[in-house]
Parts: structure tokens; C-alpha cells; sequence
């Protein structure tokens, strides 16, 4: 039977960004905790699977009832543009900057610069999606990804995708660069994010 201990950093190291030093300090901060702090980790990690749910529109996850989320079923919403991040933490780091109110599309993740497989990235919902926007209104797509060669290449590819559809009067934007290379979207302030808005092409 494997350590409990060791198997619990395990778990922690697969988390993005997290070594097994980090992940070790983690184990080691539950081990301290009381077991009432144990408890509610557990509980929140359970309540993941019940109550949080994917967008069937935007594919972010969300919290609530199935079906679109409050930003896909907000009336308010500008129709004509369509950011396409890489992740959740993107979209929302997007909706603190207060500087875009178009919809969203999270594509899931970005292309690894080992391989050019689109693998687990929701490209096939975002291609399927295209004419019912157009149709209500889509006119920019905008490619919102962290200035990083990861983010570029992913750019790139996508761009290929949405042009391959071939819709009329539909453009390919990508955020200025307000964002300095390397920038983690998630990590940006709103001033960077709203001049890499303002500043797309």
C-alpha cells in the first residue's frame, strides 16, 4: 500500500506550476491543519463534481444549473465579439479589467511547442459554434492569449482554423502588445489588459 503521505504530494504535483517541494509543503500544511480544515477540503473538492458545471456556449465552468452561464445568458452581452482564451483564470481576469463585454470561448488550454496536436482544446466546439454566432451577430474574433511563444503558436493555429471556415465579413484580432512578452493573462491589471484591447490588430 503506498504512503499516504507520498501519494497525497503526488496528487499535488500534477496541479500546474507545483514542484514536489510545494507539494510537500502542502501535504504537510493538512497534516498540521485540524481535522475540521481537513474536512472542508475534502468537502470542497467533493462539491466540485456536483454542483459545478461546463457551458455548453462558452465552455467555462461554472456554478448553478446546467446549460449557459450567467456571462452567455446575460442579454447585455456584445454579440459582435468573441474572445477566445486559453483557460477560466483568462476569461476572468478579462471581466475584472471591466474593459471588455463581448462574449467568451475557452479553448481549454494552448499548444504545447513540442507538439502542434490540438489534443484535449476544444477547437471542434468552437468551430461548430461560428455560423450560429454569425448569424447573431459576430463580426470579431478576438485571440486572447498570454504573450508567451505557447500563447503565439496557439494564436496562430487558431487563426488558420477561423479563417478555414471561410465567413464573410468575420476578422481575426489578436490583443496589442500592452502585454509585455512572457505575460501571463491571469496575472495582468486592467490597465494592461484594457491596452492590450485597445491596441489589437
Amino acid at each position: 500500500m503506498p504512503d499516504p503521505i507520498d501519494r497525497l504530494a503526488s496528487l499535488f504535483e500534477r496541479f500546474p506550476g507545483i514542484g514536489p517541494r510545494q507539494a510537500q509543503r502542502f501535504v504537510q500544511f493538512l497534516l498540521r491543519s485540524s481535522p475540521s480544515v481537513r474536512r472542508e477540503f475534502i468537502s470542497g473538492v467533493q462539491d466540485l463534481g456536483g454542483s459545478v458545471h461546463q457551458c455548453p456556449e462558452c465552455m467555462r465552468f461554472h456554478t448553478g444549473k446546467k446549460g449557459p452561464c450567467s456571462i452567455c445568458a446575460d442579454p447585455g452581452r456584445d454579440l459582435s465579439l468573441l474572445a477566445i482564451v486559453a483557460s477560466d483564470a483568462d476569461l476572468l481576469a478579462l471581466e475584472r479589467s471591466h474593459t471588455y463585454n463581448g462574449k467568451y470561448f475557452v479553448l481549454g488550454g494552448l499548444l504545447s511547442l513540442a507538439s502542434d496536436r490540438l489534443g484535449n482544446l476544444h477547437v471542434k466546439e468552437l468551430t461548430s459554434s461560428l455560423p450560429k454566432r454569425v448569424k447573431a451577430g459576430l463580426a470579431e474574433v478576438i485571440l486572447a492569449f498570454p504573450a508567451n511563444p505557447e500563447g503565439d503558436s496557439t494564436a496562430v493555429r487558431v487563426r488558420e482554423i477561423v479563417t478555414e471556415e471561410n465567413v464573410p465579413g468575420l476578422s481575426v484580432t489578436t490583443l496589442g502588445r500592452g502585454l509585455s512578452t512572457g505575460s501571463e493573462l491571469e496575472y495582468a491589471d486592467p490597465d494592461t489588459l484594457k491596452s492590450a484591447l485597445d491596441n489589437r490588430k
